[in-house]
């Protein structure tokens, strides 16, 4: 049975890609945004793009009855949104974090990363979501122009967690789509970790003069 995942941010190029790659996997997807006219004409337009009906909805709302909810939003809002989303945010539900502190985000390099005082963007997420939440860090490093279309994304996905059953779930969500491979990255501390290799991939982009660096770790059974 499809879950109902909340994209939260649904309407920027990375939790569009993600909103548009799920449903063609068969989950139920709803996008949140700040403004619901907007989210709705983003669900439509990715109806239209995929054949599978998704919704737009504010964001509070987007988050009430889902099951999931996956946070793409720019650093600098991610404390107020999750906050705003209290009353959403019930024990047992999965809060996928995808945040990256880039200072870009507060008129910094794009290639750079900000001090966070938790230690990494998804800690502060763990200490903003009620008592019960389940918490995962992943997605940080497939890149949003890759995530268009429907071609396999050749990229490997870490994913960071104190709860294993929080893991898993992310780790399953991701290989929904194709070509990526999830990794156990291990605690949520590590986070902080993965969080800074995108500001590399974004370097390695303006080097190399293109969108689609991602991040394969090799000597691992497949």
């Amino acid at each position: 049975m499809p879950r109902t995942i909340a994209i939260i941010g649904g309407t920027g190029p990375e939790g569009r890609g993600l909103a548009a790659r799920w449903a063609r996997a068969g989950e139920r997807i709803v996008i949140g945004s700040r403004e619901a006219q907007r989210a709705a004409e983003v669900a439509a337009e990715i109806s239209r793009e995929t054949g599978v009906a998704v919704e737009g909805r504010e964001n509070l709302t987007a988050a009430q009855g889902a099951q999931i909810v996956v946070l793409t939003v720019p650093f600098p809002g991610q404390a107020a949104i999750l906050k705003s989303l209290k009353s959403a945010l019930q024990p047992g539900m999965l809060l996928i974090d995808t945040t990256v502190p880039l200072a870009a985000g507060v008129g910094g390099r794009a290639t750079r990363v900000l001090g966070v005082w938790q230690g990494s963007a998804a800690q502060q997420a763990a200490e903003l979501v009620p008592k019960g939440v389940l918490l995962a860090a992943a997605l940080h490093n497939l890149s949003a122009e890759l995530l268009k279309g429907d071609a396999p994304v050749e990229c490997d996905v870490i994913v960071c967690s104190d709860d294993e059953g929080a893991r898993q779930t992310a780790s399953e969500l991701a290989e929904k789509i194709p070509g990526v491979r999830a990794l156990n990255g291990g605690a949520l501390e590590n986070a902080r970790i993965v969080e800074q290799v995108t500001a590399l991939l974004i370097n390695l982009n303006i080097k190399y003069k293109t969108h689609h660096a991602g991040l394969r770790i090799t000597g691992l059974p497949k």
